[in-house]
């Protein structure tokens, strides 16, 4: 058989069979996907180092001007707290005899006849209210300027004693049932000073560490020796 092909291959018998022809490709890509590499010249070099420069610099002023408005805004906070004190949003008040009288005696120096009529604009509104501060060193908060429209509510409001003490404190003065006692006083060990077991602490490796800056000058703080770790 294989002598049959050469022979075959020789007489060039398959010459038509072997011939190839040419098929033309067509190419779809574009000229334009294909864009040339541009160099960065030292011209854009320097322009880009000195933008960058000048962002550097803003944003170093920005956070220089940041932290001074949040270190004056602490320190309003600060003095805002030392002035009113803490949990003392307002100062006791206590309504003195006759409150009624004098709030009519205000209403008709500010020409206010009916105590249940609305105030007849904003000014006799200020007017009125500024007369009963002076009397009584006591102001309509903010919050509720809004409710006192007449001399009516005016008189409510100041006939309404404000009470400063805190929940636990009032509990001082009030005749508890005998079962029940509150200490006020907590007691914090110490070894030095608490010598009825030799000073030593029921639990050996806990520390009683004083943190609040309200407790820290009474009550001294310890801190447990540890073996391990």
């Amino acid at each position: 058989m294989a002598a049959v092909i050469r022979s075959l291959i020789r007489n060039k018998s398959l010459n038509p069979l072997l011939k190839t022809e040419s098929i033309p490709v067509r190419c779809y890509a574009s000229a334009n996907r294909v864009k040339p590499f541009k160099k960065v010249g030292i011209s854009d070099k320097a322009r880009n180092d000195a933008r960058a420069a000048e962002m550097r610099s803003f944003a170093a002023g920005v956070e220089e001007e940041g932290a001074l408005e949040v270190g004056q805004q602490i320190k309003s906070l600060g003095q805002s707290l030392a002035s009113r004190g803490y949990l003392r949003p307002s100062k006791p008040y206590s309504p003195p005899e006759g409150i009624q009288q004098k709030i009519m005696d205000l209403a008709k120096s500010s020409n206010i006849g009916n105590p249940k009529q609305k105030f007849a604009s904003n000014q006799q509104k200020f007017d009125f209210l500024a007369a009963c501060f002076s009397a009584f060193k006591h102001g309509v908060p903010n919050s509720r300027l809004h409710e006192i429209e007449s001399v009516e509510d005016t008189l409510a409001f100041y006939a309404t004693p404000v009470d400063t003490t805190l929940p636990l404190d009032a509990l001082k003065t009030v005749e508890l049932p005998e079962n029940l006692y509150i200490q006020h006083e907590y007691i914090r060990f110490h070894p030095e000073t608490d010598t009825m077991f030799g000073g030593k602490s029921a639990f050996p490796k806990s520390s009683t560490i004083v943190t609040g800056l309200k407790y820290k000058d009474k009550y001294k703080g310890h801190v447990a020796k540890k073996s391990w770790p």
